[in-house]
Order: structure tokens, then C-alpha cells, then sequence
């Protein structure tokens, strides 16, 4: 891998939707000094995300979606996020294109990509790419919603985007994604 890692073996775990594998390194420490280290890695592909923003109207479409991992650990089940999907050996940008569509019924234009991300490198190999598109009332194509084959059950949401940015403040809005892409609208917009 690098001259500083080596790995010794990984270990399948589990495979469904995605792979946990145990994965066995020796780790060389800038002393010199090697360490064998065990960790567990979850794989499950790398994924897209847009953010849909209206610049006549200044609002953001987002979306709110079950999602287990929250619920197990005590939160509400039910989090408002920007369009996101698994690659699925598309590009970046046309997966996020993609899923915004699946999701809102909007086709998004202007899209520009903001950045790569890994939101939890610790343990997931996910990496997700970030974008920016424009709606309006001409990119709407249908009425959105998330394919329910997929188990999706996706609301609409339609805020102010001074609103949007106020609830990555107090809690409303928890996704890293999301707040990021958000963050990155208003930074864009006083610069």
C-alpha cells in the first residue's frame, strides 16, 4: 500500500448490500516503530450528492427519507437531506444528476461539482462526491418521490434558504453532507 502500511490479510466478515471485512495491518510509526493493528472496514461502493438550489427564489429542495442508523442510535429516524445515491458505475456527476431526479423530479442544470468527501474514514470507504445544480419550475420532470422498488419513501421539501442554513445550527439538519453543501452555498454567496 505505502511504505508506512502493510497489509498482512482481510477478512470477509459479511457480505449483503455491502462487504465488512477485518482487515489485519502492520502500521510503521513515524519512530520507527511497527504496530500491528486490526480494524474493520465496511464497503459498500462510493456515492453522489446534489444539492438543488433556485438563485431567482433563493430556496433549496431537499429531501426527508427514513433512515435506520439514526433510530438505532436514539435520534429521529427521519432526516432532511440533499439528493444522494450510490454510484453504480456512473460518473459523479451523472449518478447525483441522476438521483436528484429519482428523488425531486427535477433535472437539474448548471450542475458544478464542489468537492470529495470521506464522512467517516474511520471505518467506511465510501467517498462522496459533492455538486451544486439549479432548479426551477422549468426542470421539473416529474413528481419525484424515490423509487419505491428501492424501499424509498422520499418527502419533498421546499425551504427558504437562509431557513435551510439556520437548521444546520440547531440541530434540524444533522447530515455532513447536507451541511457541508449547504456551507459552501452561502459561502458562495458573500464571496
Amino acid at each position: 500500500m505505502t511504505d508506512r502500511i502493510s497489509i498482512i490479510r482481510a477478512e470477509l466478515l459479511m457480505k449483503n448490500w455491502g462487504t465488512l471485512s477485518n482487515v489485519t495491518l502492520d502500521y510503521r510509526h513515524r519512530s520507527g516503530t511497527v504496530q500491528r493493528l486490526e480494524r474493520e472496514v465496511y464497503d459498500h461502493g462510493s456515492a453522489a450528492a446534489m444539492l438543488l438550489h433556485d438563485p431567482e427564489r433563493d430556496t433549496v429542495l431537499l429531501v426527508r427519507q427514513f433512515r435506520l442508523p439514526p433510530l438505532l442510535n436514539g435520534d429521529a429516524p427521519d432526516l432532511l437531506e440533499v439528493c444522494a445515491g450510490l454510484l453504480d458505475s456512473e460518473v459523479p456527476a451523472s449518478a447525483a444528476a441522476r438521483e436528484a431526479l429519482e428523488e425531486t423530479g427535477h433535472e437539474p442544470k448548471g450542475v458544478r461539482h464542489v468537492c470529495d468527501i470521506y464522512t467517516c474514514p474511520g471505518s467506511l470507504t465510501e467517498k462522496v462526491s459533492l455538486f451544486l445544480g439549479v432548479y426551477d419550475r422549468t426542470t421539473l420532470r416529474h413528481a419525484g418521490g424515490g423509487l419505491e422498488h428501492e424501499g424509498e419513501e422520499i418527502e419533498l421539501v421546499e425551504l427558504d434558504f437562509p431557513e435551510a442554513l439556520a437548521m444546520t445550527r440547531d440541530g434540524r439538519i444533522v447530515d455532513a453532507k447536507t451541511i457541508i453543501l449547504l456551507q459552501h452555498l452561502a459561502l458562495q454567496q458573500s464571496g
